[in-house]
């Protein structure tokens, strides 16, 4: 909750502070604090020597975990399909695809992952199947007029001969959003063609997603992450639309807004939005509540405090929060934070709003800086526009400066698991690894460089294997060497091998980090920000207490002392100590309190 109180610790006697959120109870849900460690299973271990990471390449890497220090595992999209779009085009939701495995091999990794303390959340795709499926197959060979059809988004088309798309809207990943079959009508698709989007205003859509939550809940998974939460349900009679749908990069305008009086307009310290929302007819209908309710109920039947998380790209910040009222979901990712640029003044703009907008509702704030669907942070940090959000980077592009991404990459880390809520990593951010920015552009697989006519590079430089071993072909990727994109040979002073046990390295900073998170109950914590540090622009640093730790990230030119006798718990980068002196450089953040 937000508080009129002062918030005073004893380390900072001599210094102002301003409260923002109160401390929670450090006994709370477990997803209300939980550091949750992303897992995109085609990238992260192979087992099988295809090249293609798989099930039971994860399950016998969950020990890194399990040492990194995280609560839980979000896995990506495991389930049966062509993988027209890496597996987010299921075909089967109560199945593995045989690239990633069988059944039995999910239940090996539940089992040992709950053995090490991890919990496990699955993705869930709701708002279109796979052209593979069974209920998709069913409504091509129906007909119009079917039954079958009413599944799925079939219309009539427009013009006297029907030969025009029933709408204008376009596909998120470039191009018409309306496919024709042979039979005259047309069936929308927000992604690729191969993607077909769902009919949510059908019963059966609804009964028969809430069968397949129960299968994996009885399997004793404990949650799952909502993909693309805030499309589901379109509007009435799907009216044209003048903006564009864009792939969440948030690069165009679109008309119109919420109107939220406290919406964050200016969050990247330019005065302009930061993107983080998609809009339009097809996103963000109040429909979609009522879905996640349901939801809810189900979920309710459980033991273990079973989470929802929902990626909704949906600003204003006000406007997230409704995703997490009390009966719907338990988190959603606060995209508006990671979209917010390297920038002192913006980044305590949106921590205050987003903490003041899921207090409004009793929920945590779900911090992220990366995943799956985003240039790694550390490259979009080491970009000449600091956090700008490029929609992939190629190698005529402009190329991040790699030492300072990682600089301002871990400070940025460090910021993050210092602010109380709950937090997701992306795989190989513990790491440290940038983008990989000079990947042949004939190796590429996202739709989005195809349908958008190789205007965005798309997704592939985040998504390659990861680097196990420094001297093993493939970074011990794969038994075999092989792995489905290409690394780039700098991987090799990345991998986990040559950053284990080095004092100062990614790898145990993370772990560090993640330990004293754990000890000190900063989760569950409080948070005011403070005022004024001795010497310190506030214009240029980012100074915050939550609890009794003392956080401070200097984005300016001038290093930023600490006050006197305080003890560093952690830092980003090293800092010059001399005696009762702590000095914190530009680009590092540091964790520190009371000695």
């Amino acid at each position: 909750m937000t508080s009129d109180a002062l918030v005073t610790t004893p380390d900072l006697t001599a210094t102002s502070t301003t409260p923002v959120h109160a401390a929670g109870a450090p006994g709370a849900e477990w997803w209300r604090h939980a550091v949750i460690y992303q897992i995109y299973p085609r990238s992260f271990a192979d087992a099988s020597g295809d090249g293609i990471g798989d099930l039971p390449g994860i399950t016998a890497r969950l020990d890194h975990l399990a040492a990194l220090g995280v609560d839980a595992v979000w896995l990506s999209p495991f389930y049966t399909s062509p993988q027209a779009d890496a597996g987010y085009d299921v075909a089967d939701y109560r199945d593995v695809d045989p690239l990633f495995g069988t059944l039995a091999d999910f239940d090996a990794l539940l089992e040992r992952a709950h053995g090490l303390g991890l919990r496990v959340i699955v993705d869930l795709v709701p708002n279109h199947t796979s052209d593979e499926h069974a209920w998709f197959r069913a409504a091509m060979a129906a007909g119009p007029g079917s039954a079958e059809r009413e599944r799925y988004m079939f219309r009539e088309g427009a013009g006297e001969d029907g030969s025009l798309p029933p709408n204008n809207w376009t596909s998120v990943f470039g191009g018409p959003a309306w496919t024709r079959v042979e039979d005259g009508q047309w069936y929308l698709h927000l992604f690729d063609t191969r993607q077909p989007d769902l009919n949510w205003e059908h019963p059966e859509v609804r009964s028969e997603f809430e069968a397949v939550l129960r299968f994996w809940l009885d399997k004793g998974v404990d949650g799952f992450r909502i993909d693309v939460a805030h499309g589901m349900v379109k509007e009435q009679g799907l009216p044209d639309w003048d903006g564009t749908v864009a792939m969440v990069e948030g690069t165009e305008e679109a008309p119109g807004d919420h109107g939220d009086a406290d919406a964050v307009a200016d969050q990247d310290g330019a005065g302009a939005s930061t993107g983080a929302g998609n809009r339009g007819p097809m996103f963000d209908q109040e429909g979609v509540h009522e879905i996640y309710r349901a939801w809810n109920r189900v979920l309710a039947t459980y033991d273990g405090d079973r989470a929802l998380v929902a990626e909704a790209w949906v600003e204003p910040l006000t406007r997230l929060a409704r995703y997490v009222r009390p009966d719907e979901m338990h988190q959603a990712f606060n995209f508006s934070y990671l979209t917010t640029r390297w920038d002192a003044a913006a980044l305590r703009r949106v921590v205050t709003a987003s903490l003041e907008a899921s207090d409004g509702v009793g929920a945590p704030t779900t911090w992220v800086l990366s995943n799956h669907d985003v240039v790694r942070h550390t490259s979009r940090l080491g970009l000449a526009d600091a956090g700008s959000r490029p929609k992939g980077i190629g190698h005529d592009d402009e190329q991040p400066d790699e030492a300072l991404g990682l600089r301002r990459g871990r400070a940025a880390t460090l910021l993050t698991l210092g602010l109380p809520g709950s937090a997701y990593l992306y795989q190989g951010e513990e790491l440290g690894l940038p983008e990989h920015t000079a990947l042949d552009d004939d190796l590429r697989q996202d739709p989005a460089w195809f349908r958008s006519g190789h205007a965005e590079r798309g997704r592939d430089g985040c998504r390659v294997p990861l680097p196990w071993a420094a001297q093993r072909p493939g970074f011990g990727f794969s038994p075999t060497g092989a792995t489905w994109l290409p690394q780039p040979a700098s991987w090799a002073a990345y991998a986990a091998d040559a950053q284990d046990g080095v004092p100062g390295s990614t790898l145990e900073t993370y772990r560090t980090a993640l330990r004293v998170r754990r000890e000190l109950d900063l989760g569950t914590g409080s948070l005011a920000w403070v005022d004024g540090l001795e010497g310190a622009d506030p214009s240029q640093v980012v100074a915050l207490v939550n609890r009794d730790v003392l956080v401070v990230t200097n984005l300016g030119d001038t290093p930023v002392r600490l006050p006197a006798g305080v003890q560093v718990l952690v830092a980003s980068a090293a800092v010059d100590a001399d005696g009762e002196t702590v000095l914190v450089p530009t680009d590092v953040t540091v964790w520190a309190r009371t000695a």
